[in-house]
Formats: structure tokens, sequence, C-alpha cells
């Protein structure tokens, strides 16, 4: 004979009631009873705490063994000095101390710069931009901490890094916007260290065309232009991963169609379950998949789960704009943050953290009421993708210090919460290793062997 667990409970609470209030009329049978009853809860309880933690057990014993590689995260040079680096623990999401304590192996440093005017003013300021981050990702790992951790741009130089008992730092270019009208420039950044590149960013740029087209339907080169399929071929010939997070459709489908090698979105999740322009639809999934890419599912909140992080942001804005005037800082828009200079934006930035750091305790108390996107929402859309377009397709990618995180993947040192909810939904040890490195480094490999052809003339 079975019992719900609500049946459980309504005898459970009887039997309370009894030996408190009336224990006179408590025959044998029914002290029998509750004693059974009490055991059974006991032993439940014991079991259901034992398998969470053969769970966590099982779950730490995988995240040491596998590579996990986060393919997204931003920088700022100003973080990059002699007095303030990686190397501290910084207020920033990723630092040295920080992939240690969670057990991030791999980050990919971003080369990041945002769309301007196409002319050469705006190519000239978008170069030294991004040279002066390629320069402040190698002072890390030459300068300031070359006993903790290497560059690699090899699946093998990872490997090595690793082995050794180090970290590595891999190098990618967001905006194409960068080379300006220069295709040489392509060697150049590769030649820094640069192993994929994205064509555009926010705004159609002097390569592709942008997703943000699908705002108003405006659209600069219906894909790619002439200058972009060059880039497409020069990035093939030199084993530079294509990314495809950011570009239009139409330009995703152009470069894909052009490439020798497989392309990767280096951080995208699925439409289909956060209606943004910045995730893959369905069609454009299958696409990664023929193509032999991969894509890198973003834990970027807005985009795991449009609606739900819509009603949270509203709710925590509300506090921190209530924290904000008591100190004196105001709230400002997306678009106006990104008009800043790099020190205005540093400025906005560090009185924005102290602000949340302020709120934190009614932010925490808010949870209750408007629970915020987290670890569980994100790892939806690797089933998801994995479902859609095969295991072998899909990695991981938080974007962070750009954006990124989800409660519970808040900063790279909460990176085994991932591994867990990975585990605790019956991926084994070998498809986790797939989605934490292994399908990125295969793509890598893939692309320099595509190279490695072509400069031979094959």
């Amino acid at each position: 004979m079975t019992h719900s667990s609500k049946e459980k409970s309504s005898v459970a609470s009887a039997l309370k009631y009894y030996y408190y209030f009336e224990p006179s009329k408590i025959n044998l049978p029914m002290k029998i009873s509750g004693l059974c009853l009490l055991l059974l809860t006991i032993s439940l309880g014991v079991k259901a705490q034992t398998s969470e933690e053969q769970l966590k057990e099982k779950a730490r014993k995988i995240h040491e063994d596998v590579i996990t590689i986060d393919t997204h995260d931003d920088i700022n040079v100003a973080n990059f000095t002699a007095e303030k680096n990686y190397t501290q623990d910084l207020d920033t999401q990723i630092t040295l101390p920080k992939m240690k304590k969670g057990g991030l192996d791999v980050a990919w440093l971003v080369v990041y710069t945002g769309q301007g005017e196409l002319n050469s003013a705006g190519y000239k300021k978008a170069y030294e931009n991004a040279i002066s981050k390629f320069d402040a990702i190698h002072r890390l790992v030459d300068e300031y901490a070359p006993n903790q951790v290497e560059l690699a741009t090899t699946s093998q130089e990872v490997r090595d890094a690793i082995s050794s008992g180090k970290m590595a730092v891999m190098i990618g270019v967001e905006n194409g916007y960068a080379i300006g009208t220069d295709i040489k420039n392509v060697e150049k950044f590769y030649d820094r260290g640069a192993r994929y590149m994205s064509l555009a960013h926010q705004g159609h740029s002097q390569l592709s065309d942008s997703n943000t087209g699908e705002e108003d339907g405006k659209w600069l080169h219906n894909g790619l232009s002439k200058l972009g399929r060059e880039v497409i071929r020069e990035m093939n010939r030199l084993g530079m991963m294509i990314d495809i997070s950011h570009p239009s459709k139409e330009a995703i489908r152009q470069m894909i169609e052009l490439s020798k090698a497989p392309v990767i979105a280096s951080h995208s999740s699925a439409r289909r379950l956060g209606h943004h322009s910045r995730n893959l639809d369905d069609e454009m999934l299958q696409w990664v998949k023929e193509n032999g890419g991969v894509v890198q599912t973003v834990a970027f909140r807005s985009y795991v789960n449009t609606e739900k992080q819509a009603d949270y942001e509203k709710a925590v804005e509300d506090v921190y704009r209530q924290v904000g005037q008591k100190v004196g800082f105001k709230l400002i828009s997306r678009d106006s943050i990104r008009s800043m200079d790099e020190q205005a934006q540093t400025a906005y930035y560090k009185k924005y953290r102290e602000v949340r750091k302020l709120s934190k305790p009614r932010v925490v108390k808010l949870h209750e009421e408007v629970p915020p996107v987290d670890v569980s929402d994100f790892v939806d859309h690797i089933d998801y993708m994995v479902e859609k377009i095969g295991i072998d397709h899909v990695g991981i990618s938080s974007d962070f210090d750009g954006g990124g995180g989800v409660e519970g993947w808040n900063d790279a040192s909460e990176t085994f919460n991932i591994t867990l909810e990975l585990v605790k939904r019956g991926y084994t040890e070998e498809e986790i290793e797939m989605l934490w490195g292994e399908n990125l480094l295969r793509v890598l490999d893939e692309v320099q062997a595509v190279a490695q052809n072509i400069q031979k003339g094959q």
C-alpha cells in the first residue's frame, strides 16, 4: 500500500495534534504508526540529502576533469595596469582568482569596439582601441601573471597550459569595424593572437549588416559588403574562426555559404526560448549544424528569458533608483552609456556598482516576489539546442563584463553551478566535456586545418 506525500502530511498533522493536545486518546497502533511515519520521514530526508550530496560530488569530479571554456568575456584596459589587474580579486566578473575558485580553465578575452562612423576618423579610432586591448591582454599573460596563465592560440596550447597547472586566455575580436578598410589588419589581429572575429556589432559596419536592422528594417549591404566577403576568405586563409553573433540573418547565411570552414556563434542563444534578435532562430541553428559549427549558448539574462528579465529589471531598477537618489546617482539608458567615452563609462559603472552593493539586501528580498533569470533558465537553452541540432554543435559562454550573467552564474567563481545543473539533468561526463569546451576546440582545429590546406594551395 502506498501513500501520497499529501496523505502522509495529513496523517503526520493528526498525530502531532493528538500527541500535544490529547495524548490520552493515543492508542498503541497509533503510537506504532506515528513512530513508523517518523522513521520514514527521517529516512526520506536523509536519502534526499545523500542523493543531493552524491550529485554534487559527481559534478565536482566532472568539473575538475573536463576543460571548461567561456568564449566571451569583455575587458576594460583600466584593469590591465601594474597597479590594477586580473591577478587581484577586482569587482569585475572575470579575474584569475574568480576563475580559479569557479574552476574556469579558459577565458576568451574580447577585443571589443563599439560601432562608430564609417569614415577614416572612425576607423582610426576603432583600430587604436583594438590595439590597446590586444596590448592589455598581452601584459596580463607576459608581465602580470606568467606563472598563472598562458595565451593559447590552438587547442594543443590550451591542453598544454592546463596540463602545466595554469589557466589559459584566448582572444576574440568583437566587431570587425576595427580593421577599417585595410584587409591586412585581419592578419595583424591574427598575429596578435585573435582566433575569432565577428564582422558587426550594434549597428551596420563597413563589412556586414547587424541584427539591429530587424528593429527598423533598414539594411546597408543586404548581408555582407564586398570587403566583408573578402574578409571571410582571409579569415579562412589565416585560420581565424568566423563569429556569427551580432550580424544579420542574411549576413550569417552569406558567411556560412562563403566559408570553407565551420563557424561559431561566440555568445548567442535560441530565439525560440528568448525572442531577441541577438538569438538564433531554428533555421539559423540548422545552418550551423549543417556547417559543422558550434553555438556557444550565452548566459545573458534578457536573451535567455526576455519577459522574465523585463519584469525583474523593472523591479530592481526601482530599487536602484531609490537607493541611487540617496547617494546622488542617476540611472541612464544603455544607449546613453554606449555614447560615453571610456573614462565616463568607467566612472559611471564604478558608481553603479556601489549602488548595486548598497541595494543588495533589498534586491535579495525582492527575489521572493519577482524571481530573476537563473542557471536553470540558461540550461533550458542548452537542452533545446542539443535536442534541435545535436550536442556536437552546442557550447557555453557568459558575456561577463559585457552585460552577461544569470542568477547562480553571476561571475566566474560560480562556474561550477553550470556543471551541477547539467549533471542534475542527466548529462554524462562525455557530454558535459563536449559542451564545456571540446566542441569549440574541435571547430578551432578544423578551421586551422582548412587554413593549412588553403596555404598549401589545396
